[in-house]
Order: structure tokens, then C-alpha cells, then sequence
């Protein structure tokens, strides 16, 4: 019935149906589409082809990012293999400042996450770039799965690389620490950053407003991670010299303090420690003196260290022989209007019992028998006044004025170490030479293979022979008693030095330092001890780095396995010896 009524409507009935629409307005309607797809047209030949590299450009600057992918610092490690330095994994936090709600209430509880106060977070993210921004970088794992678990939005996290360093304080001046780019500041870090850095790869993607990737656009180049640095410190040898030496500083109330050991085999060094030191992990508020490695950045004049060299010299020339006796009574002397003291009246003397006794006299009576010039020679031949050769930054050459310019006064006071300046590695080096049966080595931060060879200062006869005063100089009537070590022989000799002060000498202001070797007989190790102005009572080298030559030995020695050569504990007399300036 529907169906038949359907059929005989008639549209054309209607009026709207009925009446005659004007030509032109469907000419209108199709000149505008036609228009329309025209412009259409143009608009899409203009973006495609004529300023395609525009919209191009604008849609890289909006969309595609270059991702960095981080190469893997290489690891820090000891001459055994333990690590001094390692990369772990830390999160970033980044935000899209424009993405995050500043009234967020969790915003409150983000800014105690990361220590910060809530008004310094929203000052970070009124960052004038609003598409990214730091918000803290490397943060602990815990704080960063926290943060995660708030669900802020633009607020971001990013993998990236912190370094641990496990031996703490002991080992800080050595390994030194990076920045938070992980680029080397100090220490090994910086020394050798290039090689430790790797190369880092990159990726190339399109991103979404959020930050999400879309999809990658250009080969992924990988990321090459940086090698291993072996080097040759030991780090138990680190670790006990370290102690022993912030034991004596805090014990004599001293300013700081350092410590070197050196292989005399390889010419590796097996520890370098200072105190003050810090903990490269916790860096906040550090101070100069915390940062200063002073085995290589600071320079003193050696005092009694140098007569050793006068002696092998004066040898080497055939001045004097071991037994020679030379009289140093009444226990001074007059050049050039300067008065040259011992701090005891000895008399006569043989060179052996110079060295023991440490008397000024008679370095000063084999000295002037010289030129100054063959002093200068065999002072610079023994590296002072010439930068160590060693990849730390910061690292002095010392003093060592031209010889034309000495004065007698001036020859004199150097052949008992005043009037020119060392630093504590490069005295430590130059003791190598008594060791080494008259040769200097080079040295190395680095573990090398085996034996290294050497370059010859005195004669093999002539450096045994003071290897035998530096014996005596650590036994009855020496300066270095309180050096002997428990199982080992030793050889060294103290030095105690005022500081400068002015244009003349501070009257209670003084260095002490004590540099030998050990065993006497076939010497392993070189031992370099110094303490910064000590202020407790004490100050000579022998009583306050004496002692901490002395433990530093006896535990290297066994570290490295080297039998003892005394069958029985060796006396230390309480006799304190003297030392004079």
C-alpha cells in the first residue's frame, strides 16, 4: 500500500522543486571549485617542487633530531686489574617546558626528589627554550624510577654514563675524576681523556611532539666505546701508603703531605698519594688544597736530599774516596760573608760519616772542590730543573738556575740542597740512580712489560758506594733511624728544610721529607716521603717522614712478594740525630 502511495507522488508538485534555478549560479559553484582545486593545486606544486627546501628545513627544525648515542668510557683499572674507574648507567631528567603544567601539585614533590628548592625547578623551566631543557642530570637509580612513578607530563628521562670510582679518596690525584659531559677534569681522566673517550655514534629520527620517536630516517652509525687503561699503580700499595701518610699529617698537625713509590725494575709507579685528598664521587664544595696533587705541582727545596749527589760526584771525579777524611771542625764556615752551620760540631770526618751525619761542613768542603758546572751538569742529568716526563697536567720542572750565575755562596748552599727546588716525584726519580747502580730510568703511570733501561749518571762502583752511606745513614749515628723496617735493609736519607718566607727563612716553618730504597742489597723500590709544615714538636725528616718510609716499605715489599734479607727485627735506637739546615 506504502509502496503504491510512494510512486504517485509527483515532485514536481513542490514549489522548492518546481521553480528554475538561474544558469549562473551553477556556473558559480563550479567556476569556484574549480577554483579552489586550482589554488589546491598551486599550493601543493609550490610545497612539493618550488619551496620544497624550505618545508624541508622547517620540518627537520620541528621534527627530526640527531640522537647522540654515547660511546662507553673505558675503564680505569690497577696493574692487577682491579677497577680505579668505571661507567655506570644514570638517568637524566629533561623536560618540554611548554608541555608542563607549572600548577601541577606533583611538582612539589619532584623538586624534593631532586634537592632542589621548588622555586629554583620552576626557574628552569621557564627555560627560554620551550621543546627541552635539563632538569638534573644523573640522578641515583631509586630517585629516578620515583620520578618516573609521579607520571608528570614533559617531564622526561634519559640514559647516560656517571663514573664510580670505587678506591675512593686513596686513590683520587691518580685517577682524578670527569665532569658530568664525562670528559676528564683531572687526574688520569684528563691526562688521557682522548684515549679513555671512545668515539660516539648517532642516530638520525623523526619525533613527535612529545619527544617520541617515530621512526629513524638515516642509518644508525654505532657508538665505539672507549678501551681499558691499565696502569701501573697498585692499589693496595696505594691504599696503605695513603693511610700512613694521613696518619703522620693529622699526628704532626702538618698542612698536608704526599707520598711516591716507584718499581726500580719497570720504573712503574706503584702509588702517589697526597693528603688532603677527596672522594671523586662526592665532589661538593671542594678547596684548592683538597684538588693539589703536590707530588707533581709543588716544588721545595730539598735540604739534605741533595748531599748524596754530592758525595757520588765528588767520587766520580776522584776528589775523595768512601774513607777520605775531611775536618769539619769547629762545626761552621765563612764564604762570602755567610755563615754555613752543622747542627753539631763533628770534627773530623770521614765522606761515609758525612752522609750519616748529615753535616753541611762537609757536603760544602767536596762542593767547592768543583766547578759549578759540573754540579749543574749532574743536577740536571739527575732531572731537576726539567719537567717529569709523566702525562699529568699541572706537573713542575722545578728550579735549577744556570751555572754561570752561581755565586760561591750560592754553590755552597746548593751542595746541601738550598738555592734550588725540586718536587717530590722528581726527587723520587733521582733516587733511582743510587738504586739502579748509577742510573737514572724513566718512569711510567702506565703497567709496562718488563725491566726498562736506564741512563748512566755516575759509575756502577761510585753509586754503590753511596747506596752504602744511605745504609748507614739509617742506622746508629744516622739521620734516618726511625726509617729502619721490620725483615728489610734500607738505605735513605732525610731532609729538613725552613720554608721561605719573604726574601728570607721562616724561623718555625718547615718541610720534612725522607727519600730511600730498599732492600740495600738488590733495591726493589724507591721511597719518597714529604710532610707540609709540621706542628706538633717535631719536625725533623728523619722522626716525621722517617716512619712513614718505614711501613710504606715493609707492606710494598710483601705486596710484591720480595723475601726479607734481615733475619731479625732491627734496633731503633730512641737517639734523635740532628739535622742541620
Amino acid at each position: 500500500m506504502s509502496r503504491r502511495a510512494s510512486r504517485s507522488v509527483s515532485y514536481s508538485a513542490s514549489p522548492l522543486l518546481a521553480s528554475k534555478t538561474p544558469v549562473w549560479r551553477s556556473k558559480f559553484i563550479v567556476a569556484a571549485l574549480a577554483l579552489a582545486f586550482a589554488g589546491l593545486g598551486a599550493r601543493a606544486a609550490y610545497v612539493q617542487v618550488f619551496g620544497n627546501e624550505f618545508f624541508q628545513r622547517q620540518g627537520e627544525v620541528r621534527f627530526a633530531r640527531t640522537l647522540e648515542l654515547p660511546a662507553n668510557r673505558g675503564r680505569v683499572l690497577d696493574r692487577n686489574g682491579l677497577i680505579l674507574a668505571s661507567s655506570v648507567v644514570a638517568q637524566s631528567i629533561w623536560a618540554i617546558p611548554e608541555d608542563v603544567d607549572k600548577s601541577e601539585p606533583k611538582l612539589r614533590e619532584l623538586a624534593k626528589l631532586l634537592g632542589m628548592p621548588l622555586s629554583a625547578l620552576k626557574k628552569r623551566l621557564a627555560n627560554e627554550d620551550k621543546t627541552f631543557v635539563w632538569v638534573k642530570r644523573q640522578v641515583d637509580e631509586p630517585v629516578a624510577n620515583e620520578i618516573a612513578a609521579l607520571g608528570i607530563k614533559g617531564i622526561y628521562l634519559r640514559p647516560e654514563y656517571k663514573r664510580k670510582y670505587p678506591e675512593g679518596e686513596a686513590a683520587a690525584h691518580v685517577v682524578g675524576f670527569t665532569n658530568v659531559e664525562d670528559r676528564g677534569q683531572e687526574g688520569v681522566e684528563l691526562a688521557f681523556n682522548k684515549e679513555l673517550s671512545g668515539r660516539n655514534g648517532s642516530r638520525r629520527v623523526i619525533k613527535d611532539r612529545l619527544g617520541r620517536v617515530v621512526e629513524d630516517v638515516r642509518d644508525v652509525v654505532p657508538p665505539v666505546d672507549g678501551p681499558d687503561l691499565q696502569l701501573s699503580i697498585d692499589s693496595k700499595v696505594q691504599y696503605f701508603a695513603y693511610q700512613k701518610l694521613r696518619e703522620a699529617v693529622q699526628m704532626h698537625k702538618a698542612r698536608g703531605g704526599s707520598v711516591v713509590v716507584l718499581d726500580t725494575r719497570t720504573g712503574e709507579v706503584l702509588a702517589l698519594a697526597n693528603y688532603p685528598s677527596y672522594n671523586p664521587n662526592l665532589r661538593l664544595n671542594l678547596s684548592g688544597e683538597q684538588l693539589r696533587n703536590r707530588v707533581l705541582t709543588d716544588s721545595f727545596e730539598p735540604g739534605s736530599t741533595m748531599k748524596p749527589f754530592i758525595a757520588a760526584l765528588a767520587l766520580d771525579k776522584g776528589l775523595v774516596t768512601p774513607t777520605t777524611q775531611i775536618q769539619t771542625a769547629p762545626g761552621h764556615m765563612t764564604i762570602g760573608g755567610s755563615t754555613i752551620n752543622d747542627a753539631h760540631p763533628n770534627g773530623l770526618l770521614t765522606v761515609n760519616e758525612i752522609i750519616q751525619k748529615s753535616s753541611n761542613v762537609g757536603a760544602v768542603k767536596m762542593a767547592m772542590q768543583m766547578s759549578p758546572r759540573e754540579m749543574w751538569e749532574t743536577f740536571a742529568q739527575a732531572g731537576f730543573g726539567q719537567k717529569p716526563q709523566v702525562p699529568f697536567p699541572g706537573a713542575v720542572s722545578g728550579r735549577l738556575r744556570p751555572y754561570k750565575t752561581w755565586r760561591p755562596i750560592e754553590q755552597a748552599t746548593m751542595s746541601y740542597g738550598y738555592g734550588l727546588s725540586v718536587s717530590l716525584f722528581q726527587l723520587a726519580q733521582a733516587y733511582t740512580i743510587f738504586a739502579r747502580d748509577g742510573e737514572l730510568i724513566p718512569v711510567s703511570m702506565v703497567k709496562t712489560d718488563g725491566p726498562t733501561d736506564g741512563v748512566r749518571v755516575f759509575s756502577e762502583k761510585n753509586a754503590l758506594a753511596v747506596r752504602k752511606m744511605l745504609e748507614m745513614a739509617t742506622g746508629p749515628g744516622g739521620t734516618g733511624q726511625r726509617a729502619q723496617t721490620m725483615g728489610y735493609s734500607v738505605g735513605g736519607k732525610s731532609g729538613t728544610a725552613r720554608m721561605q718566607e719573604g726574601k728570607g727563612y721562616a724561623e718555625k716553618k718547615y718541610r720534612s721529607f725522607f727519600v730511600g730504597l730498599a732492600p740495600v742489597e738488590q733495591p726493589r723500590i724507591v721511597v719518597a716521603v714529604m710532610v707540609d709544615q709540621p706542628n706538633n714538636g717535631a719536625y725533623y725528616g728523619g722522626v716525621v717522614a722517617g716512619p712513614v718510609f718505614s711501613e710504606t716499605v715493609q707492606q710494598t715489599l710483601r705486596i710484591l712478594g720480595v723475601q726479607p734479607d734481615m733475619s731479625v727485627k732491627p734496633q731503633i735506637f730512641s737517639e734523635v740525630v740532628e739535622e742541620p739546615f
